[in-house]
């Protein structure tokens, strides 16, 4: 055990055990380190464990408290979406809310993306650097789509890590994971076809349907545990599905996890059917367990699941990196890649596949997950303090966003509409559906350092919505 686990766990024991009462004051930093002996870092540490565990909280210019017990709000009802394939018009919708995320002065409660500082800005670029140095010219010729070898490989070993044997001819290197989906799914299907997908859903998905003229079929889904299973059934004995996209490992926006088991039942029942799984795992490496749960493509017997993956959310937003493990579609894919992009930047394949070979991007991981837990801890207690009565959150384990669910009378386009006004951006819930429900939601991003003018930011969000 690390010495900070040390302290943190003596803290906790006191906490848990009564000692210690809620809105108590801990020791100062500075205090503890004279009297445990240790330096600055470890009692830091040791607190930002804590936070994350919710047992403390820091106040601005205070320091720090034992946490005011409260009951956590609880998950939003699960959805329940018409059984009819409908076409889709989103994008404006999406444009609008992501174009207001983009300013430095808008407090970025609306983000798509966790904080830039949160990133290993200096030591990627040395990565990059050193592997633009030593760049065989020829590989920019030999590294065309499929992409890589040495990147494939990192990430052949990754899925290895999960118990699964993933040859590197699957794997295709695309620029994000966005483009792995898209071209996932314009290998799949056709206009005209339909595909079924979560509700509520990562608004790309919406997108890319709209974009391919393609119908959808929303099926139900879980705040906690996802997908429907009873639904999806029901969906498949009366539609002719193309494809299935949906989110197993931390759903984009509620968070949930598909549980194991339930898991292996989804691609059995599809694999039974012969459908196609486009499995969007955007969200996997940024899972607080120590024991990450595996995605779908661990139970895939016959290369129906396409398993796409990206380093943009948790390492290097900027440089669009991603690939799909396609499994039997992954010459459809290739072609697919090499008529619409060709290829993604070479450099930054071969800098992020030095990253992962020495082990830089595994202690990066390490800290970032727990930020965003620290942050994801005080993102609640703000709304404690702040939101009026009633509302419901999603407690994700990992990612960094929530999904709220606000009294029935709320319009949350409305209230972007006035948060934005007050230099607040948040992601309204009609994004995230195919027929604008979810009006009285929204999706909150606590990936940004929760500094005082966040907390301040919830607090005018909580004013807003008491005007409904």
């Amino acid at each position: 055990m690390k010495l900070y686990e040390t302290v943190a766990r003596e803290l906790e024991e006191m906490i848990r055990g009564g000692s210690m009462r809620p809105g108590d004051q801990l020791p100062s930093v500075r205090s503890l380190c004279l009297t445990r002996k240790v330096s600055r870092a470890t009692v830091v540490h040791a607190y930002s464990a804590l936070e994350g565990m919710r047992l403390i909280e820091a106040r601005d210019r205070s320091g720090y408290y034992v946490s005011v017990r409260r009951k956590p709000a609880p998950p939003p009802v699960p959805s329940t979406p018409k059984s009819h394939s409908t076409r889709v018009v989103v994008s404006d919708l999406v444009f609008d809310t992501l174009e207001a995320s983009r300013d430095r002065r808008v407090v970025p409660l609306g983000s798509a993306f966790p904080g830039p500082m949160l990133f290993p800005w200096k030591k990627l670029a040395r990565y990059l650097g050193s592997s633009a140095r030593h760049m065989d010219p020829w590989s920019t010729v030999e590294s065309l789509p499929p992409g890589s070898i040495d990147l494939r490989r990192q990430i052949a070993r990754r899925y290895l890590r999960l118990g699964m044997t993933i040859g590197i001819e699957q794997i295709v290197i695309t620029a994000g994971a966005l483009e792995a989906l898209n071209l996932a799914l314009l290998a799949l299907t056709r206009p005209g076809d339909t595909i079924a997908i979560e509700s509520p859903t990562f608004y790309g998905c919406l997108q890319a349907a709209e974009r391919l003229g393609l119908n959808v079929i929303e099926i139900p889904t879980h705040p906690t545990d996802g997908i429907n299973m009873t639904a999806l059934t029901n969906a498949i004995s009366k539609h002719s599905l193309k494809a299935c996209w949906f989110m197993t490992t931390l759903q984009h926006p509620t968070g949930a996890i598909v549980p194991s088991q339930k898991k292996r039942e989804l691609v059995e029942l599809l694999s039974s059917h012969d459908i196609p799984l486009i499995e969007d795992d955007a969200y996997a490496d940024l899972q607080f367990s120590p024991t990450p749960a595996v995605p779908a493509k661990a139970f895939d017997k016959r290369g129906l699941v396409l398993h796409c993956g990206t380093f943009s959310k948790c390492l290097a937003p900027g440089y669009r990196l991603g690939w799909v493990a396609a499994g039997r579609f992954a010459d459809a894919v290739i072609r697919g890649k090499v008529e619409s992009s060709l290829s993604t930047s070479l450099p930054v394949q071969l800098g992020i596949a030095e990253m992962l070979q020495h082990g830089g991007y595994d202690s990066h991981l390490l800290n970032l997950r727990q930020a965003l837990e620290s942050q994801q801890a005080a993102a609640f207690q703000s709304m404690e303090r702040h939101f009026p009565p009633g509302y419901r959150s999603t407690h994700p384990k990992g990612g960094y966003f929530l999904w709220i669910e606000c009294a029935a009378q709320v319009d949350s386009l409305e209230v972007h509409r006035l948060a934005l006004a007050s230099g607040i951006s948040i992601a309204p819930g009609p994004m995230f559906s195919a027929r604008r429900q979810f009006g009285n939601f929204i999706r909150l991003n606590y990936g940004h350092t929760w500094t005082s003018s966040m907390d301040a930011a919830v607090a005018k969000l909580g004013a807003i919505l008491r005007r409904f």
